[in-house]
């Protein structure tokens, strides 16, 4: 029997977030209970627009004297807002490779021309709507006023396009990036494919000098054949890719046979041999010279296959063995009984093992039509290595962006300058309150004109001024700035053009995540609990019950 209320059972409501947790108690209502010994802080409404354009345009900042190739920059942050600012690089870098400086600078100041906006009491979703409508009318004058399209036959035209993008890095690189692209590019039914993450590998071998560094027709793989009775170069080779193991079968899990007569045992031990005898012959049957397998192969099997004068390559990567099939016109099985005559891949040219240093690596180079390649970088060190490879993945992006989308637009800031008179232009002809955020993305554009000025220390005023003056006569949409003096040039006759991929993808990134933070006006985040010295802590640590009585 209940004596007084307090005897009363208690209905609990539990309520959990990612931030912050509570408790709601008849008769008390909601307390608010720190998680992980968290306190919970709270933000809405303007307070949160501000915080936010305030984070996007401090990243901004810290970015913007990164424009250009000279330097990386890491930096650790924890506002949510410049956490959003910092991935939209990465994201950038992984869908063209280039431009992560750019879009994060771009970003920044269309968070700042929409600030004044807000001070004025205008509703965010009337600037989100500008910004689209910017947005979409900035893209189509990118793509049908400025944009000149490239010859990708041309291979002369290509090197100049990847060594104005990629700057002061080396010709062999641009040379090298040209080459592997080209040789993965695959078009299917109108559709292009040029992966080159998966069929163009990177082998790094610490030794020689740069010039050695190669693009090979086919692939080059760390493995040496199985048995030294085996032979170690082979002109012209039939070769078959397995993905199965060579050796007798093993339970999954495991496996006791009981023995009752002594034959039984040799019976047992003839069957293991019967079955890699099966498998071998299976093999044998199609006459290959090379099988490259990405499981084991038993030392019976090893036997049967050196008898046959069959060379044998296990363990091999999955993703090696897909680049092998692509060079060399083979197709992997499965399973031994399976294989016919079509598998055997016949493009490779040749079949090789070379030795450096105390490693042994299998080359299958000369194929005819190779659809992957691998990339031989030589040097004297691997620090030296990694800075090459460094710079040929962004060759590399810049030649796969022009290969897949063959169109070119001036940079140097040349086309933000374009852009940005042709949109206030545009601006005049928009009724409403929509036109003054509209004419903001217009001016924000000049950002990456004026950060380039500003970098190289010329007159910030002026030249931009002159710039403006240079693109409010017709057919001057051309004219950026030499980053290297500051001065105006036609980037026409300079020679700096950028990938139309690049430069979409960056309006795109940065527009868009403006408009994401815009679109925020509430953020709860936990905050670690600060306890003075001599005051009591505002809630129990963590593991610890409060004192007094419990319900």
């Amino acid at each position: 029997m209940l004596k007084n209320k307090h005897d009363r059972p208690r209905q609990h409501y539990r309520f959990e977030s990612e931030y912050e947790a509570g408790i709601w108690t008849e008769g008390s209502g909601w307390e608010h209970r720190s998680r992980k010994g968290q306190n919970t802080k709270r933000e809405s409404g303007r307070k949160v627009q501000v915080g936010n354009i305030a984070a996007g345009k401090a990243i901004a900042d810290i970015i913007r004297t990164c424009l250009g190739p000279k330097s990386m920059l890491k930096i650790n942050v924890q506002h949510p807002a410049a956490k959003s600012m910092i991935e939209i690089a990465r994201t950038q870098d992984e869908e063209v490779g280039d431009g992560t400086t750019s879009v994060i600078i771009l970003a920044g100041e269309m968070l700042s021309t929409a600030q004044p906006f807000l001070e004025q009491q205008m509703h965010p979703t009337i600037i989100i709507s500008a910004f689209r409508q910017a947005l979409e009318d900035l893209l189509e004058i990118l793509k049908t006023k400025m944009s000149v399209p490239v010859d990708t036959s041309n291979k002369d035209e290509m090197l100049k396009i990847i060594k104005s993008c990629v700057g002061t890095k080396s010709e062999l690189a641009c040379k090298i990036a040209l080459e592997a692209t080209t040789t993965v590019f695959l078009e299917e039914n109108g559709r292009k494919e040029i992966d080159i993450k998966r069929y163009a590998k990177v082998e790094k071998i610490p030794g020689g000098t740069i010039e050695d560094s190669e693009v090979l027709r086919g692939v080059m793989i760390n493995k040496d054949v199985v048995h030294p009775k085996m032979k170690r170069k082979i002109e012209n080779p039939r070769i078959a890719l397995l993905d199965c193991s060579l050796e007798y079968k093993k339970g999954e899990s495991q496996t006791n046979i009981e023995i009752t007569k002594e034959e039984d045992f040799a019976k047992i031990l003839k069957m293991e041999e019967d079955y890699i005898q099966r498998i071998c012959d299976d093999i044998i049957k199609v006459k290959p010279d090379l099988v490259i397998t990405e499981k084991g192969v038993s030392d019976l099997a090893q036997h049967f296959l050196v008898k046959a004068g069959i060379s044998v390559i296990r363990r091999v990567r999955k993703s090696d063995n897909n680049r092998i099939a692509r060079a060399c016109g083979a197709t992997v099985v499965n399973r031994t009984e399976e294989l016919k005559e079509e598998d055997i891949g016949t493009d490779c040219g040749l079949f090789e093992i070379q030795k450096f240093g105390d490693e042994y690596f299998t080359f299958l180079v000369k194929c005819k039509n190779p659809k992957a390649c691998t990339i031989l970088l030589r040097g004297a060190s691997k620090d030296i290595l990694n800075e090459v490879e460094r710079n040929l993945q962004d060759a590399m992006n810049v030649a796969r962006n022009v290969l897949q989308d063959p169109l070119l637009v001036p940079g140097g800031g040349a086309a933000e300058m374009a852009l940005s008179q042709a949109m206030s232009e545009k601006a005049k002809s928009i009724t409403g309150v929509q036109q003054w955020p509209y004419r903001a993305v217009a001016k924000g554009l000049e950002v990456i004109p004026r950060t380039l000025i500003q970098n190289c220390g010329a007159n910030t005023i002026r030249t931009l001024t002159a710039l403006r003056a240079k693109h409010s006569s017709p057919n001057n949409t051309s004219w950026g700035v030499d980053g290297e003096t500051g001065t105006i040039v036609d980037m026409k006759d300079y020679g700096i053009w950028e990938p139309y991929a690049v430069k979409a993808q960056t309006y795109k990134t940065a527009l868009e995540t403006a408009i994401l933070l815009l679109r925020i006006d509430d953020i709860v985040s936990g905050t670690k609990k600060q306890m003075d010295t001599g005051s009591q802590p505002s809630a129990p640590p963590e593991g610890q019950a409060p004192e007094g009585p419990q319900d």
